[in-house]
């Protein structure tokens, strides 16, 4: 006697067979299983891809990732991208989406950027960064443009801080944002630069270099928030992925790509 079990009931018996859990509430077992869009700021990209690996193994969801500046991604959403989630690079955007009604929660802090001095000669920069650049009164820095990136306004900070930005005032070669800094200081033109962590951790071996983690009471703490968009709002998809960003699974990916997690994390 042959017979044919239908779809949903060969996929239910499949997954009491492998003792699936839905720790996220939203397993490839749970016929809720569906799809989001998160639109996320360039920096934090490569970031994202992992993550979202991560999240669609263990949820069974699935992600679009769609990236630009923080800027034009807000720019989409305000006329009608269809995004359900926005990993900004900043705090600002995403708390003009949530005052403008365009948000379906407040926002987050999911993450926090790290600076750092970085040379690629792996010699160059000591244990001691804020020494080095005391004693460096001849060579020339990279940061981003201050007033454009919260990366470069960090820089600055933190050299106003240490008592040296009038010393290195006239010697900087700046990038419009952190990328162009990254790419000045990589091509060996300046002594030292000031770039992402995230930057270093995703760099390739012959460009890892010496670095020193400025520390983060210097500058203004470079916080990137989350917001779940209207569009998201009864997507379970987007809010477990936003779920899933203070998991600890989450937490360790954020952390190890150069970032301080989101606060609540293990």
């Amino acid at each position: 006697m042959h017979f044919r079990l239908s779809g949903r009931v060969a996929r239910h018996l499949i997954c009491r067979i492998l003792g699936l859990a839905a720790a996220l509430g939203a397993f490839a077992c749970d016929a809720h299983a569906g799809q989001g869009t998160v639109a996320v700021a360039a920096n934090f990209t490569s970031t994202a891809q992992k993550l979202a690996e991560i999240f669609e193994r263990r949820s069974g969801h699935k992600l679009v990732i769609a990236t630009g500046s923080t800027g034009q991604l807000y720019a989409q959403i305000r006329q009608g991208a269809p995004f359900d989630v926005l990993l900004a690079a900043d705090q600002h955007r995403p708390a003009l989406l949530f005052a403008e009604h365009q948000a379906a929660a407040k926002p987050f802090t999911y993450a926090t950027g790290q600076l750092a001095l970085w040379s690629p000669d792996p010699k160059r920069i000591p244990a001691d960064g804020a020494a080095f650049l005391a004693s460096d009164m001849d060579g020339r820095i990279a940061l981003a443009n201050p007033r454009l990136a919260p990366y470069g306004l960090a820089a600055r900070e933190s050299l106003e801080a240490m008592g040296l930005w009038d010393g290195f005032r006239d010697r900087i070669v700046m990038g419009q944002n952190i990328a162009q800094a990254f790419q000045i200081t990589a091509s060996g033109g300046v002594s030292a630069g000031f770039v992402a962590l995230s930057q270093l951790q995703d760099a390739p071996a012959g460009l890892q270099g010496s670095h020193w983690v400025v520390p983060a009471e210097l500058h203004t703490p470079i916080r990137q928030d989350a917001v779940l968009l209207l569009r998201g709002k009864d997507n379970p998809a987007a809010t477990a992925f936003l779920a899933f960003l203070t998991d600890p699974e989450g937490c360790t990916a954020v952390r190890t790509a150069g970032y301080a997690p989101a606060e609540g994390c293990p």
